[in-house]
């Protein structure tokens, strides 16, 4: 990596882009970055729209994406921390999806180990019904959970994914024992649709993207999303305001190598920075309808570490984790 003050490259845009740091501030030249999952899915959206931004806003006009699936992330992880200590322009992505797989997994390796930067966006999860379902409402659902959860069949992705974690939430938000919920693991989002428009099960659980064509073809019910406030271009109601203290993001974000310097990573913080307040990431998120959850430098390594402990609780809770 290079390390360049105020690097500029790519005309009037990129000059406004970078000229908004402060003077003393430094950005990279360039970045190496790992996906850990297989191309296509969240985390390589958030790599490909990282470059878009970087390149047009000449904020880091080079950027190398590598792709390495497997296990929720965490090969891609080992590989990381194995192969790139020290190295001061490599960033990998990651999210909530590693970090219970991590826990599931009993990994030897986990995101304390890199060097923490920034989450960047998130999606907030969303539970439905079928359209047909005799459970209407958030109150209609949970009361049905409440007398006899193990009748109450919840769609989502693999177990101990994000969607599995969000009912073991619910469960324990509402007074329920988590371990007698009856989640229903499926491979992809297509079978869970399958299940929740076949009304085979009570309801579903995912990411808003994930049902928003059946929600608005009338097919499905959104009886409410897991976000502190309701969302812009969301018609549903939050948990929150429905009497349900509960809040799910399916956060995204990026870490750096461990072994780099303070300095090093001040650098890749600035050009993180700088990449989310121009005017072409914010275009990305309205086109992806990614919601902006922007947690930077300490204050995202804090967050870590608390997503954690309630990461390992729920999963404990669960019977996925002893």
């Amino acid at each position: 990596m290079s390390v360049s003050r105020r690097h500029v490259l790519g005309g009037a845009v990129g000059l406004a882009a970078v000229a908004s740091l402060p003077a003393h501030a430094q950005t990279v030249s360039s970045i190496a970055m790992l996906v850990p999952a297989a191309p296509g899915g969240g985390w390589d959206q958030t790599a490909r729209n990282m470059q878009q931004v970087l390149l047009a806003s000449g904020i880091a006009p080079q950027m190398q994406i590598t792709n390495q699936g497997g296990a929720g992330g965490t090969i891609g992880l080992a590989n990381f921390l194995n192969n790139q200590r020290g190295r001061a322009d490599a960033m990998m992505t990651t999210g909530l999806v590693m970090m219970g797989a991590i826990l599931t997994n009993k990994t030897p390796v986990n995101l304390s180990m890199t060097t923490p930067l920034a989450r960047l966006t998130g999606e907030y999860q969303v539970l439905v019904t079928p359209s047909r379902s005799r459970y209407q409402t958030l109150g209609d659902f949970v009361a049905g959970m409440r007398a006899n959860p193990g009748a109450m069949a919840i769609a989502g992705g693999s177990a101990g994914g994000t969607d599995h974690v969000t009912a073991g939430l619910l469960a324990k938000a509402i007074g329920v024992d988590p371990t007698r919920i009856n989640y229903v693991a499926h491979a992809g989002g297509g079978e869970a649709q399958a299940a929740l428009l076949g009304n085979h099960v009570a309801g579903g659980i995912s990411g808003w993207g994930e049902f928003q064509a059946q929600v608005q073809a009338g097919r499905l019910r959104a009886l409410a999303i897991f976000s502190p406030v309701r969302l812009e271009g969301i018609p549903v109601a939050t948990a929150i305001e429905q009497g349900v203290n509960l809040e799910v993001p399916n956060w995204r974000g990026v870490v750096a190598a461990p072994g780099i310097t303070p300095q090093q990573r001040q650098a890749l913080l600035n050009t993180i920075d700088a990449m989310v307040k121009s005017a072409q990431w914010k275009e990305v998120l309205t086109k992806n309808n990614w919601t902006d959850l922007y947690l930077a430098g300490d204050a995202f390594t804090k967050y870590i570490e608390e997503e954690n402990v309630r990461m390992t609780e729920v999963l404990k809770s669960i019977g996925l984790v002893n």
